[in-house]
């Protein structure tokens, strides 16, 4: 499928991390052996733009453990690209939100997860959300409208009007997540069917009341459900996005469709080809590129929307079943299985 252009490339520069959070899908903790240097990740930007790559969205580990992250951000935008950063906000404000404000950082998120108690929790440190709360004020004051995201499992479930009191008082948009059995996320907090849809019926209630307001879902809270519409900003959802739309960069160099996706789906290395050569690859990102009817497994199989959902998130479907194509927490899916 040559002509396709990446929307946005999720880029982690680096692993090492100084929280220790209970959902992170990446196991964050220490620096990846042998991360790309510097002139590596300067030679990455380039690629990026030169396969015609739309956004950049960098990400840890936490970023600003990274000492060259401003170099990086600085020669993204000076390519033409967008610029959007996340990090766990546990970090001083006083020592970065100068710098982002001058590169004019198109888009900030914080990890959010709760009030106070279960912040510090989920986050394993006890002053985490007050770092956090600080972060995201400072960075408003600025100018920066920091995005708080929650990734939603069953710790932090009963406090989501809580959280959303919080972001949206403070007049901030709200991307909202769920927890998937990635990384080092425990099996025993996963949202159950029933959990996950009642979550998407909250979205799509508070959407109406915080109606000034943005309330980002990922894509994987689904589509074609009876009863909870509209609630991403998907017009029409045409499939996983992975390989197609989206790119991911591990800080070793990997290349995946989808940062989010296991080893299995490596693509190739960023030392030993070149991006666009990985990109352009006929015999890459095969899962969504060369999708068949007959690679849909379980009910998707026979699910009035195959043709265009595809059988959903890839990331979601494998971690749960270990499988493509095979989403079990499509919201269809749950109102037909009732």
């Amino acid at each position: 499928m040559m002509g396709l252009t990446p929307e946005i490339a999720i880029w982690e520069i680096t692993l090492k991390c100084n929280l220790n959070c209970l959902h992170c899908g990446s196991s964050a903790g220490l620096s990846r052996v042998n991360e790309l240097s510097k002139k590596e990740t300067i030679k990455v930007c380039e690629d990026l733009a030169e396969i015609g790559t739309k956004g950049v969205a960098l990400m840890g580990g936490e970023i600003f453990l990274r000492k060259d992250w401003y170099e990086i951000s600085k020669k993204i935008k000076k390519l033409g690209m967008a610029l959007s950063i996340v990090s766990n906000g546990y970090v001083n404000p006083k020592n970065f939100i100068k710098k982002m404000t001058k590169i004019e950082v198109d888009s900030l998120s914080i990890g959010l997860d709760g009030v106070k108690k279960t912040h510090n929790f989920i986050r394993g440190r006890e002053d985490a959300f007050d770092k956090t709360i600080k972060f995201i004020d400072e960075a408003n004051k600025a100018g920066l409208k920091p995005c708080p995201i929650t990734t939603f499992h069953k710790l932090n479930l009963k406090e989501f009007h809580e959280i959303k009191e919080l972001v949206l008082g403070k007049g901030l948009d709200w991307h909202i997540l769920t927890g998937m059995l990635i990384g080092r996320f425990p099996k025993d907090q996963l949202l159950t069917k029933e959990q996950h849809y009642n979550l998407g019926l909250l979205i799509a209630s508070a959407k109406k009341e915080y109606s000034s307001n943005e309330i980002i879902p990922g894509h994987i809270h689904g589509f074609h459900s009876k009863v909870i519409h509209d609630i991403t900003h998907y017009q029409k959802w045409n499939g996983c996005y992975a390989g197609i739309k989206v790119l991911g960069i591990r800080s070793n160099g990997d290349v995946l469709g989808c940062e989010t996706l296991p080893d299995e789906f490596i693509e190739g290395n960023l030392r030993k080809k070149d991006l666009k050569d990985i990109w352009n690859d006929p015999k890459a990102f095969v899962y969504n590129r060369n999708f068949k009817i007959s690679d849909l497994k379980g009910y998707c199989k026979e699910c009035r929307y195959k043709k265009g959902c595809k059988g959903g998130c890839i990331s979601r479907s494998f971690s749960m079943t270990k499988q493509t194509h095979n989403d079990t927490y499509c919201y269809y899916r749950i109102e037909q299985e009732k």
